[in-house]
């Protein structure tokens, strides 16, 4: 029997555009709650209008702890519970290593990285008071294989990857899920993608790009599994994506 979503307690960090925005529409419909948390205010507060059931828009930089804890504490006061935490915010810088920003990339690593130990660090407590609860990480393909072109956001997903492999097992007996989706090349907004007859194109068409849709599904996948399952990777790809 697959685990029932209605309900819900759902904190979807990066929730204003792209996967996390897709996984709010999906796990809308499922019938769960949802703490949207994003800078863009005005992009979640559209988008809340939008959905069934119940949400809560927290205007949230990943870059600023007080941010996080303010996200998880209010969710808590909201709702009661803390079932699922997607950590979903990322950035992405390109190119090569010498020719970067190191200001740029130090926030890619506070962003990509350091905000998912802290969402993580943040909702434990409280899932371990539960009993139960589900900390999905928004990874890549880049975590997996070393991609030459994207040296500084491969690190930090490679970095994400070794958070979930080790982390995972400290919290075996608790109810806890750590469990981590990596898909490959994505046709949305992050990766420059914003005119849907592109997004046909390159998904649907060509099959080179992935969906934020296909990501949300695979999430629900994820969280539907029996509490005795636990996908701790989820690598998903296009098709016909063969620059990896």
């Amino acid at each position: 029997m697959s685990e029932a979503l209605a309900g819900k307690v759902v904190i979807i960090t990066g929730a204003s555009s792209g996967i996390g925005e897709a996984c709010a529409r999906r796990l809308a419909a499922e019938g769960c709650k949802l703490t949207l948390a994003a800078r863009s205010l005005d992009k979640l507060e559209a988008l809340a209008a939008e959905l069934p059931g119940e949400c809560l828009v927290i205007g949230a930089d990943m870059t600023e702890p007080d941010d996080i804890r303010n996200m998880v504490e209010r969710s808590r006061e909201r709702f009661g519970r803390i079932d699922v935490m997607c950590a979903n915010a990322g950035i992405y810088i390109p190119g090569d290593f010498a020719d970067g920003d190191p200001e740029a990339y130090t926030r890619l690593l506070a962003i990509n990285i350091d905000a998912v130990l802290r969402c993580a660090h943040a909702v434990i407590p409280t899932m371990k008071a539960q009993g139960s609860g589900d900390i999905i990480v928004t990874s890549s393909i880049s975590g997996f294989i070393d991609v030459l072109w994207e040296p500084i956001y491969s690190a930090s997903k490679h970095a994400a990857q070794t958070f979930v492999h080790t982390v995972r097992p400290q919290l075996v007996g608790s109810g806890i899920r750590l469990m981590s989706l990596a898909p490959g090349q994505v046709a949305n907004p992050l990766w420059g993608f914003h005119d849907p007859a592109d997004i046909a194109r390159v998904s649907s068409g060509d099959r080179t790009h992935l969906t934020s849709e296909d990501c949300a599904e695979a999430l629900v996948f994820m969280l539907e599994q029996p509490r005795r399952v636990t996908i701790r990777d989820l690598v998903i790809l296009p098709q016909n994506q063969v620059n990896i």
